[in-house]
């Protein structure tokens, strides 16, 4: 397994960042693999893999430096910049751009864990071919719903603020993705594949959440080092909500229903408005009805209002269910 020794101090200077680039970068990597894991994805894939296997098609070039850079076990690092707070898809992409194409080709070998094809070893544009494959996939498949994606990314962020504040950052690390967590003694596991440590307390240390169901980790030298995981299922997959019983909806109203049935876990206002669609206002006034009926409850975490099922409104969905 793959583990980072980190000290108290620079976990407790970690901190949840959102990166254009990155949602851009999982978005390839799940045309890539052409499968999606939830309907969600599954309804993205039908509305962009043509034209994206039409692209590669043509530039057989470009599919090759794709198969290579997205490897078996390993990323080719220079595709994966560590996200820094606050950077636009431009500033990232440009940064994929200017590096040097042996760099690219040597990132480009350990991914594919052995010789390059020709075309890749002769190609002095790989990280121009690079730049422009995710420059399409951003315009194309993700900057047309970035706004929605972001609203969905910072609820997912709001989540997990407010689990490191109930339980610490041991328990937020448990249930980040698969592979990733705190073994103690100041150790954390980022995958489950067997890499050497590496120390890295005294640097920077950031979370990265994406909207597809992947994840990876990257760093810069000894200075900056990132986790990228898949936000929380719900959160990502707007296609494939939980349904809403039809006497429970008959009920309560369709839109009222919608967001008790969300409640089984805690969820902000914010997160209620990514998922659901619905306006703010809108969204609001079905809590007040809820809380009012003591059908949910809210408590603070931090700096955010949580909301979830009270014992009576797990009932009434549950019994709803069974009907």
């Amino acid at each position: 397994m793959g583990w980072w020794q980190v000290n108290a101090d620079t976990l407790a200077r970690s901190r949840f960042v959102l990166s254009p680039l990155a949602e851009t970068f999982a978005s390839l990597k799940l045309l890539h693999a052409g499968a999606g894991g939830h309907p969600g994805e599954q309804a993205w894939l039908r509305a962009h893999l043509p034209a994206y296997r039409e692209l590669l098609a043509g530039d057989p070039v470009t599919a090759l430096l794709v198969r290579a850079g997205l490897g078996r076990n390993w990323i080719a690092d220079f595709l994966t910049p560590t996200p820094r707070d606050g950077e636009t898809f431009e500033e990232g992409v440009a940064r994929v751009r200017a590096v040097p194409a042996a760099a690219a080709r040597a990132h480009l070998r350990v991914s594919l864990a052995g010789p390059l094809p020709a075309a890749l070893e002769r190609d002095e544009d790989l990280p121009e071919r690079a730049a422009a494959l995710l420059e399409w996939v951003w315009d194309g498949t993700v900057r047309p719903h970035w706004e929605r994606r972001r609203r969905v990314l910072e609820a997912d962020v709001v989540a997990r603020t407010a689990q490191v504040s109930r339980g610490g950052w041991v328990a937020a690390l448990e249930a980040l993705r698969p592979g990733t967590r705190w073994l103690g003694e100041n150790r954390l596991q980022v995958n489950l594949h067997e890499y050497p440590p590496r120390e890295i307390s005294g640097a920077e240390l950031v979370f990265v959440p994406v909207t597809p169901q992947t994840g990876w980790v990257s760093w810069e030298e000894a200075d900056r080092y990132a986790v990228v995981y898949p936000c929380a299922g719900v959160l990502a997959d707007g296609h494939g909500r939980p349904p809403v019983p039809a006497g429970l909806g008959a009920l309560l109203g369709a839109g009222r229903a919608g967001v008790l049935v969300l409640l089984g876990g805690p969820m902000s206002t914010t997160q209620l408005v990514a998922v659901t669609g619905q306006g703010l206002g809108s969204v609001g006034r079905h809590l007040r009805v809820l809380l009012d009926a003591g059908l949910v409850e809210r408590r603070r975490a931090g700096r955010s209002v949580l909301y979830s099922r009270t014992a009576a409104g797990e009932v009434l969905v549950k019994a709803a269910r069974r009907g």
